[in-house]
Parts: C-alpha cells; sequence; structure tokens
C-alpha cells in the first residue's frame, strides 16, 4: 500500500510547520502571545515546490502555498542556464512575528536546475511573547544542481527565532548544492547591534540513507554568551556564509577556488573542505552591507564556475 497523501489541512498545522526540537535559548520562551495565537490564519506559512525535467528544461511541476508564504511563477532569465528557473519565495507579511511557524520543502528531480532566492530581506522583529521558527527541507535528486540563496536576515532587538535547514543529497560526481546564508548583527543603521534575544540556526546535509555528512549550528545569544568573539561575529555587523556540495573530487577545487575569491576582496574570511570531502564552505566577515554582498557575488560566481561547466557537460549528454 502506498502512503497517503496529506490534506491540505494536515499540511498546515502548527505541529507539523514546528521543529521537533528546539535549542533551549528559543524555547525557554514560549508562551500565548497576547496577538494572534500559534496556528492563527496567517501565522502558519507553508511552501511546497517541486521540480523535475520537462521539454528540455526545468519545470515547477508540484505547488502548494500557504499565505504567509508564498511564489510568483518561475522566470527563465540566464542566457547562460536557460533551462534554469528562477524561483523568488515571498511573504505577504513583510516579517516573521511571534508565533510564526514557516516550513518550506524543495523535491528537485534527477537531472533538474533550479535557482530559489527570496524577495527582499528577511525581518525578525521584535517578540514580547514566545518565538518564531522556520523549516526548510530541500531534497536533490541524482544530477540535481540546486543553488538556495536567500537575501539577509535581520534580527531586530528582542526576536527569537530558530530555523533548521535540512538538505537530503547524495554528493556524488553528477549533484550540485550551493546553499548561502547572510546574517545582519541587527539594525545598524539604527545603531542597533546584537540586541536580539536569540538567534539559533541550524544546517544539516544527509546522505539518502540518513547519514548525517556534515552539520553547522549557530547560537547567537547576547544574555548568555559573547557573540563578538572569533567562535561568532566577532566585532563585525555582517556575516556570510556559503556551502558547496558537490563530489570529493572536486571539495578541493572547490575551497581553493572559495578561498582565493575571498582573498582578493580583502574581508576577513576563510574558506574549508567539508567533513568526509562533501564540498567545501566559505564564510565571509565585514562592517557593511555593500562590500559584505560584492564579496558574497564574488565568491558565489567562483563556486558557479567551477560547478556549473561540469553540470551542464553532465546533463546535455
Amino acid at each position: 500500500m502506498g502512503v497517503r497523501a496529506l490534506t491540505a489541512e494536515e499540511r498546515c498545522t502548527a505541529e507539523r510547520c514546528t521543529p521537533e526540537w528546539l535549542p533551549a535559548a528559543v524555547a525557554d520562551h514560549a508562551a500565548v502571545p497576547d496577538t494572534l495565537p500559534v496556528g492563527a490564519p496567517g501565522k502558519v506559512g507553508v511552501l511546497e515546490l517541486g521540480f523535475a525535467v520537462a521539454g528540455g528544461r526545468t519545470e515547477l511541476t508540484g505547488h502548494f502555498q500557504k499565505a504567509p508564504l508564498h511564489t510568483t511563477r518561475p522566470l527563465y532569465p540566464d542566457p547562460d542556464r536557460p533551462q534554469m528557473p528562477h524561483v523568488m519565495v515571498m511573504s505577504s507579511g513583510g516579517g516573521v512575528l511571534q508565533g510564526d511557524r514557516y516550513r518550506m520543502e524543495l523535491d528537485c528531480g534527477p537531472g533538474t536546475s533550479v535557482h530559489v532566492t527570496t524577495q527582499t530581506a528577511t525581518r525578525l522583529y521584535r517578540m514580547e511573547h514566545d518565538y518564531a521558527t522556520q523549516m526548510i527541507d530541500i531534497a536533490a535528486a541524482p544530477g540535481a544542481y540546486v543553488e538556495y540563496l536567500p537575501e539577509t536576515t535581520i534580527p531586530f532587538g528582542g526576536s527569537r527565532f530558530y530555523q533548521r535547514v535540512r538538505v537530503t543529497a547524495d554528493p556524488d560526481a553528477t549533484t550540485a548544492i550551493v546553499l548561502g546564508e547572510k546574517l545582519m548583527a541587527g539594525r545598524l543603521a539604527r545603531g542597533e547591534r546584537h540586541a536580539y534575544t536569540a538567534y539559533c540556526a541550524d544546517l544539516e546535509v544527509h546522505a539518502p540513507d540518513g547519514c548525517l555528512l556534515f552539520a553547522d549550528p549557530i547560537r547567537l545569544v547576547p544574555g548568555e554568551h559573547p557573540v563578538t568573539g572569533p567562535t561568532g561575529m566577532d566585532g563585525f555587523g555582517l556575516m556570510a556564509s556559503l556551502y558547496v556540495i558537490t563530489g570529493t573530487e572536486r571539495a578541493e577545487r572547490a575551497a581553493g577556488a572559495l578561498h582565493q575569491a575571498i582573498t582578493e576582496t580583502g574581508l576577513r574570511g576563510g574558506a574549508s573542505v567539508l567533513p568526509a570531502g562533501c564540498g567545501a564552505w566559505a564564510r565571509i566577515l565585514g562592517d557593511r552591507s555593500p562590500e559584505v554582498d560584492a564579496a558574497y557575488r564574488r565568491t558565489l560566481d567562483a563556486a558557479r564556475s567551477l560547478l556549473n561547466e561540469r553540470h551542464a557537460r553532465t546533463t546535455d549528454r
């Protein structure tokens, strides 16, 4: 017997859209908001997207959404990759509020090429009761090339937020995933720096059999531990991270390309090979958005130039 498909109502429950585990720094703030409660209309956002190759290009073949999360029709703006759709995740809420529970799922089929980004920066507003969470699940089949590159996250003073990103992929010679994240220390233009209550995030990358390939946890809780030391954001206002999940034979090359790109920007940063040789990662620190964005794009271009040519040759066979 097959597995019964979930109904629309079952897909959108607050329980399904809340991580099964939360860091104590976030969970300790659980409370009933004096505004709209958890699970109320507009407090649970769901976006499920499925992609498959059809007619020589990647098409959006599965789509379910519940406000405030939604998306537009995919576009194909890249002349170098005309078969790759660009998908923009949008929110009708304008930001993340206390009691919000968001869940996104990206299912990228064999041989697909997908680029996903967000409409604008993710703003985490002040939270006087409870907290907010976001779950992102990305599955990449063999031969897929996936980019998930959201815009900057800005935690406002008093915000409490936990994000879990879980990727399932087989980093063989034909599969590649590029993940990006940019985090600001707060509303720097207003002189607000590390005034949030807790910003916690977990990135987990698993093989198809469930084996954990690597994890990158971030715990920024200013009231409990210093966040401006060498293990946090140091004294900088922005931190950008880039993860390139690819085959072992390209991991060293990818780390070298990322390191060289960061060196040429003059900003603080570094790159290295991921555990088990499943790719490379880089982190960049800076004080101003324009310089960090420019360094991030330069490092991203270095990763793309290394991956795209090989992937294009493979999928064009």
